[in-house]
């Protein structure tokens, strides 16, 4: 997964030659987007549940980042997340983003910024 988007600070930017690459693991399947991060103690990278309008970390054992994007791959909105709590569904939502709570911000995910995913199928 790469990430395109406005700059991370006044005069820094995020280009095709410097984005964020980051390891992803896709959860495609019902099965697969029900189970998400339960019962993990971390995530290594990010979990891209897709489709998927909204999550829960009812259950979880560590915060977490929510990235929900639009069809174009487009960042609606980042929260943070801590253990026992249901989100509020995101209706132009089509894809979420889970990662451990403040990797986001880390690697430049915000709102506006553009989501590439490579090797996918």
């Amino acid at each position: 997964m790469k990430v395109f988007g406005p700059p991370p600070e006044p005069g820094g930017a995020i280009s095709a030659e410097g984005a964020s690459k980051i390891p992803l693991e896709i959860a495609g399947s019902a099965r697969a987007r029900r189970r998400g991060l339960l019962g993990r103690t971390g995530v290594t990278g990010a979990l891209l549940l897709t489709p998927a309008r909204g999550v829960h970390t009812v259950g979880m054992r560590f915060a977490v980042d929510v990235a929900y994007l639009d069809r174009e791959w487009r960042v609606l909105s980042v929260r943070t997340m801590p253990p026992g709590r249901i989100g509020v569904p995101r209706p132009r939502a089509r894809h979420v983003i889970e990662a451990a709570a403040g990797s986001l911000a880390e690697w430049g995910v915000r709102r506006g910024a553009r989501i590439v995913v490579h090797g996918a199928g």
